[in-house]
């Protein structure tokens, strides 16, 4: 299913691209043509103010009545529907959202094709995934093996891809998901050669790695990197506030957010559209000065009005713009190094503590660049600017978006205390026992004079003469006895339960806890392994929480 996915994946990067390239064509330069070009070199003066409009116009009216789901960058509605919808997403998502993509970047919008290639590859994971018997868990992974092999496709990265896939979308990393989305990806990347070509999208002549100076201005970069990208993460949700308040249905919105991308386009057009050549321009040392601090401001507000305003379009090629922007003008100050390298640490940096994706970042700007050398750089530079994002804001761009529909959300990893805890760590090894000859009447007289053992517990094990386990009594079974006027005479072992679900010492605490709730009870009896009727313990619901308050004391308690 895997390969299947993949295949699906970049057939979708390739139609998106194509579809990039004839609206660019028909709306810059009223020619229909797949070439690719871009909308700089267009002839229309002021009127080019009008293009990026009537897009805005198209998807708008796409997202009143197609659906309101093809709105925004696509990560954060991937995830929603991860972890919200079950990973089911609807056919006319996956259609609309390339379509609509594809207009607003082909009309001059700022957006890359990242996130709706994600969003639209998972959207096509997720249908095929519909239409076999899987599980919420299964569909979840050809979802993100779709979103993975349309990333890889799109910018011939896959081991990016399957790290963005691990670092943001999976919520897990386990065999069971990552291989799947290993083989989509590669697959999509095979595909690629074919249908968009081979090679690094963005080559440069590669870097000697550098000295520990260059290291340290390496991490100066990233941190100033992350302050800004926090600047223009709250940007962004300032503007998308100044919207929500304008008392106008939001379909409209994308169109005022656009007439601000085509003023953006007059006064500088390498503003428009997705930036691919600005972005290589840039790690060339191509463009400096005051070009950069104008390019820089430019994009920032265009971006950020253009995405407040709810359009459709990626967010990850204008954060390249603008880390490399700022790494450009701060490497021209730097000894180390040229320009476009720092320009490639600025990129990194920004994807990294932007999206919160460190690692992510710094393969995607190896395999853009074919740059192998710059790996320890480049890896300082993101991890400086993740940790002061991560110091400035609660959430990423990504996740903040959802927050603000409500839904909380963390994309930190960490190792289930029930996995690593077994059940002798935390098992009652004096369990409360009765023989199971004993007539109930006299338990009841045992636990009403307050018997601590038996009242200590919510059920009690049944043993006979030899001490062996014959069986299991609940306060819920003795309360059902109780209403019975003649069961006080009979015997606990005739109330209680014989067809017994038991654990063992050495099984993990996950295990155990899967018996109790597939089975809907609350309590297990420990016995040895080899002797299923010797009873070593008892398990019960308290004591799965001493696993869960040994990892905050592990987390909290600071020791002398």
């Amino acid at each position: 299913m895997a390969v299947c996915v993949g295949a699906i994946g970049a057939v979708a990067a390739w139609v998106l691209q194509w579809l990039i390239a004839v609206i660019t064509n028909l709306a810059f330069y009223q020619q229909w043509s797949s070439a690719h070009t871009t909308p700089q070199g267009h002839a229309l003066g002021y009127w080019v103010i009008g293009v990026p409009v009537v897009g805005a116009l198209i998807i708008g009216l796409m997202a009143r009545f197609g659906s309101e789901k093809i709105r925004g960058h696509g990560i954060p509605e991937a995830l929603e529907a991860i972890l919200l919808g079950r990973s089911r997403i609807q056919l006319k998502v996956a259609l609309l959202k390339p379509v609509s993509a594809a207009i607003s970047i082909g009309t001059g919008g700022p957006f890359g094709a990242e996130g709706p290639i994600i969003m639209t590859g998972g959207a096509f994971g997720s249908l095929f995934a519909q239409r076999f018997h899987l599980s919420a868990a299964e569909r979840k992974t050809l979802l993100v093996a779709g979103a993975a092999a349309g990333m890889a496709a799109v910018f011939s990265a896959p081991v990016a891809a399957v790290l963005l896939a691990v670092e943001l979308l999976l919520f897990e990393w386990k065999p069971r998901s990552f291989i799947p989305v290993v083989i989509a990806a590669a697959v999509a990347a095979t595909l690629r050669v074919p249908l968009l070509g081979s090679g690094a999208l963005f080559y440069i002549t590669p870097h000697q790695a550098l000295p520990i100076t260059g290291l340290a201005f390496a991490a100066g970069v990233g941190v100033l990197v992350g302050l800004g990208s926090g600047l223009f993460t709250m940007l962004i949700y300032a503007v998308e506030d100044v919207f929500l308040k304008f008392p106008i249905h939001w379909m409209w919105w994308p169109a005022m957010g656009a007439m601000v991308v085509g003023v953006g386009g007059v006064l500088d057009p390498r503003v428009l559209g997705t930036g691919y050549e600005t972005i290589h321009g840039m790690l060339r040392g191509e463009v400096l000065g005051a070009s950069l601090l104008a390019l820089l401001v430019a994009k920032a507000v265009v971006w950020s009005v253009a995405l407040g305003s709810g359009t459709s379009g990626g967010v990850l090629a204008p954060l390249l713009i603008l880390g490399g922007a700022m790494g450009a003008m701060l490497g021209q100050w730097i000894p180390v190094g040229d320009v476009g390298l720092w320009a490639l640490v600025g990129m990194a940096a920004m994807m990294g503590g932007t999206m919160r994706v460190p690692l992510t970042a710094v393969v995607f700007a190896v395999e853009l660049t074919d740059d192998f050398h710059l790996c320890t750089a480049l890896l300082i530079g993101t991890v400086c600017s993740y940790a002061v994002t991560v110091l400035l804001m609660r959430r990423s761009i990504l996740t903040e978006k959802l927050a603000r529909r409500g839904h909380h959300i963390s994309c930190e990893y960490s190792v289930d205390p029930f996995e690593l805890a077994r059940v002798k760590d935390v098992m009652d090894r004096n369990p409360p026992k009765v023989q199971a000859s004993l007539p109930l009447h006299s338990l009841i007289d045992q636990l009403a004079k307050g018997d601590p053992m038996l009242n200590s517990r919510q059920a009690t094990l049944l043993v006979d003469e030899n001490e062996h386990l014959s069986g299991i009594l609940t306060r819920g079974d003795m309360l059902r006895a109780m209403g019975d006027s003649g069961a006080s005479t009979r015997r606990v072992s005739d109330l209680g339960s014989t067809d017994l679900i038991v654990t063992h010492p050495e099984e993990s605490l996950h295990d155990a806890l899967t018996k109790m709730l597939s089975r809907d009870i609350g309590r297990l009896p420990v016995v040895e392994p080899n002797e299923p009727r010797r009873i070593v313990g008892y398990l019960g619901r308290a004591a799965l929480l001493t696993a869960r308050r040994k990892l905050l004391e592990e987390e909290h308690i600071r020791e002398r």
